[in-house]
């Protein structure tokens, strides 16, 4: 099975196909044509002598300066080299291969000026699993992702290190274990290798991911605590959502009514109390907010994933040779700040669900749902350490778009920061997992107190799922195993094809 690249058509599922599901790559034949264009022209203007950026010139303020030709393969090493400066904590394994089969299909577009076997040794990389390391930190989102797309470019050349068969070793082992040969860079190659967006756009691709199965878990792990809350369901009746007619605030209502369909904790208006608290009553309309986000998200990265933003571009047709911007990460530093903002919200409507499960004031359950209140603490301190990763989120949430720094001796005076707030993106996914993971265990300990045969059908196929990573608390015990694990298990869901515990 494979995946066919052509820089122009690669969908999500087709993404989800190569990193999850073991789907090679292979290059259409239509982009093996404008490959091969792009290629000769780049050719033709050094053969004729013509001065283009970064094929025979040198890099940012140095951009003034001819190289011979006897020096414009040692100018792309060098270059490569030079902008290896990546810092801090690798990438996870998929975004690195994310960014493998991101770079791929941009080259693929045929606008680079890349040899055919240059970007092949970048596909067979992907193909046998051999994946980079590359440093998180150091991107400024604009000349593309220089440091980080450097540390991939390594490897192509036999420098830097690879995870090979889940082992860390230098790259040019790992190719030489594959089977493969490092290539030797001709002209542009190494500047078409690094110059583009795709480290934010491919940390960009698994948060929006995550994110989208993580707020579509958020409504089922809401409306068990609806449940165990003994919620009142008219806020969710369709007549309101119908006068305030945003598409995603009446699907998330729809879900939450389909979840307590056959409920016998939920209640009505006046059956207990008039109206619940604002962090019940308002699901649909913060979680269909935050689905508004994800849908403006996915648009902009589904853009991104088949555009050419490498510098110079290289029009075969036309045989212009443009030196553009098509490497300023703005579009997506703003979507990735709008998804930090958004994924926040998740945790923080979910804290203030917990509370309202373990705080004995604002409900008739136990008190921290403990067993034995007063000698069993209970889930007490599980609401502490969900506040802290709230309050985390906040700061994690400030928008790194709105700032820059000049670069390259004010050559390039403006950046955006997109990878900055890509990777604040993805961490307040991984902190608001847990925070659905807390509240998924207190909801589910208020089930066993009210009862869990009259759960609804479907929450109670989500009630058992949490009770197969987390037993039912009879006396307490070390709760960080049980939200680590069970938040583990909800970024499990990412990688499976049938979403059990979502829509």
């Amino acid at each position: 099975m494979f995946v066919q690249i052509d820089g122009n058509s690669l969908t999500y599922e087709q993404i989800h196909q190569v990193i999850y599901e073991g789907y090679s790559v292979k290059i259409s034949d239509h982009a093996l044509e404008n490959i091969k264009k792009s290629r000769a022209l780049v050719e033709d203007s050094i053969t004729n002598n013509k001065v283009i950026y970064g094929v025979n010139t040198g890099f940012g303020k140095f951009s003034d300066t001819v190289i011979s030709k006897d020096d414009l393969a040692d100018l792309q090493i060098n270059l490569i080299r030079s902008h290896a400066c990546g810092l801090g904590e690798p990438f996870p394994i998929e975004v690195s291969q994310v960014m493998l089969l991101l770079r791929a299909n941009a080259l693929a577009k045929g606008y680079s000026g890349i040899r055919l076997e240059t970007l092949q040794l970048l596909i067979d990389c992907l193909n046998q699993n051999i994946v980079p390391v590359i440093p998180s930190q150091g991107s400024l989102g604009a000349s593309g992702d220089l440091a980080p797309l450097s540390h991939l470019a390594l490897l192509l050349v036999g420098e830097g290190e690879a995870v090979f068969n889940g082992e860390k070793m230098p790259g040019a082992e790992a190719l030489k274990l594959a089977g493969l040969q490092p290539i030797k860079l001709q002209a542009k190659e190494g500047l078409a290798l690094i110059n583009g967006t795709q480290a934010m756009t491919a940390v960009g691709v698994v948060a929006y991911m995550e994110a989208q199965k993580l707020a579509d878990l958020s409504d089922g792990i809401a409306s068990l605590t609806l449940e165990g809350l003994q919620g009142i369901v008219d806020a969710f009746t369709p007549e309101s959502h119908s006068v305030r007619p945003y598409p995603e605030q009446k699907q998330v209502a729809e879900r939450i009514l389909s979840y307590l369909d056959g409920s016998q904790l939920t209640t009505t208006q006046g059956q207990i109390r008039v109206q619940d608290a604002y962090s019940l009553r308002c699901i649909p309309q913060v979680h269909g907010a935050i689905q508004q986000v994800l849908n403006y998200v996915k648009e902009k990265l589904s853009i991104e994933i088949n555009s050419a933003t490498d510098n110079p571009l290289i029009f075969s047709d036309s045989g212009n040779v443009i030196s553009g911007g098509n490497f300023h990460g703005q579009p997506i530093a703003f979507a990735m700040d709008f998804l930090g903002i958004a994924m926040s919200e998740v945790g923080n409507i979910s804290e203030r669900r917990i509370e309202r499960l373990v705080n004995p004031q604002l409900s008739d359950l136990p008190a921290f749902l403990s067993p034995d209140p007063g000698l069993q603490s209970g889930l007490m301190i599980t609401q502490y350490a969900a506040a802290s990763l709230v309050s985390e989120n906040k700061t994690l949430a400030h928008p790194s778009s709105v700032d820059s720094i000049p670069s390259s001796a004010n050559q390039e005076d403006h950046v955006s920061m997109g990878t900055t707030a890509a990777r604040h993106a993805y961490q307040i996914i991984q902190n608001s997992r847990r925070v659905l993971a807390i509240e998924a265990i207190c909801a589910a300990q208020a089930a066993d107190i009210r009862g869990v045969s009259k759960l609804a059908p479907e929450t109670t196929k989500l009630y058992s799922r949490i009770r197969k990573s987390v037993p039912t608390i009879t006396k307490d015990r070390i709760f960080s195993r049980d939200i680590e694990k069970l938040a583990a298990d909800l970024k499990g869901v990412v990688k499976e094809v049938n979403y059990e515990m979502v829509r």
